[in-house]
């Protein structure tokens, strides 16, 4: 216990001897992992906007002629055995008009004089959550197309190809920026620890030449360090769910459904966690980085 009391007023000791290198060491953390945070906010929330949204993707088979009663039996009971189909159902010509004319709310006059046979029957098909993808889609339509009579097809695979390039651009630019910032915090910190060393080199030689052990001189360095990155960690959360409240819940709220603006929700515990253990871990590293240097073991 009494090693440990030393080690904590050492480490306190050590940053009110150079209260603006230690201000700059938490800020320049925090600054680092709120953009990291901020920007991991924006890729989950994507990411769960668009799976809300792909819910009600589905595929649907224009068909040139109206089927017959036995053929649509037949198409109905085939598709409903397909492994991505959660059901399937037949939209008449007339319901399909009808639709439309709903569709074109104060303009459904534009439709006097019109015959339903302008629009042709289809069937929709839904897919089961675990088919709700690409790969799933793609698979369907696959089948689909065994039965000549399927040869019109509306799946939104525009919509899908720029899913996946966008949420891949967005993997591969948060990488990039995680990685600069994580190297420019280390860096950061890692100095901040040398000029400190460089300041108290007279006092560590001192303590080597009685016999302190290399982890007894090491420790309290080591310690301000996953200090001051926590305390980053904790700030850079704060700063993150600033942002996500004036800027993400409520800007995004102003131009999406209410019910989707519902589906926006902060960073996961887990995630606030990991985000912790980070700026806790680059302290130590970056601590950790001069003292190999300066005090041998």
């Amino acid at each position: 216990m009494e090693r440990l009391r030393y080690f904590i007023q050492r480490t306190i000791f050590s940053m009110k001897q150079s209260p603006l290198l230690c201000s700059a060491t938490i800020g320049t953390v925090a600054i680092a992992l709120m953009l990291l945070s901020f920007f991991t906010l924006i890729v989950l929330n994507v990411q769960n906007l668009t799976k809300q949204w792909s819910r009600d993707i589905q595929v649907v088979v224009y068909l040139d002629q109206v089927p017959s009663q036995s053929a649509l039996e037949q198409w109905l009971e085939e598709i409903q055995t397909y492994p991505e189909v959660e059901s399937v159902s037949y939209v008449s010509q007339h319901e399909a008009f009808e639709r439309f004319r709903v569709r074109l709310g104060q303009n459904k006059d534009l439709l006097e004089g019109l015959m339903p046979e302008i629009l042709p029957a289809a069937l929709e098909v839904s897919l089961k959550e675990s088919a709700r993808s690409r790969e799933g889609t793609e698979s369907l339509i696959s089948l689909l197309k065994s039965n000549k009579e399927f040869h019109n097809f509306r799946y939104g695979q525009e919509w899908l190809d720029r899913y996946d390039a966008f949420i891949f651009l967005l993997q591969l630019t948060g990488s990039m920026a995680g990685g600069f910032l994580i190297f420019a915090t280390l860096f950061i910190i890692s100095n901040t620890i040398k000029l400190t060393i460089y300041a108290r080199r007279d006092e560590l030689e001192i303590m080597g030449l009685i016999g302190a052990t290399p982890f007894f001189i090491k420790a309290p360095f080591m310690a301000e360090g996953a200090f001051q990155g926590t305390i980053g960690a904790i700030l850079a959360l704060g700063g993150c769910h600033m942002l996500y409240y004036f800027f993400l819940k409520k800007g995004l709220a102003a131009l999406l459904t209410t019910a989707a603006a519902e589906n926006i929700h902060f960073l996961p515990v887990t995630v606030q966690v990991g985000v912790i253990v980070i700026g806790l871990l680059l302290g130590f590293i970056g601590s950790l980085l001069p003292l190999r240097k300066f005090v041998r073991i």
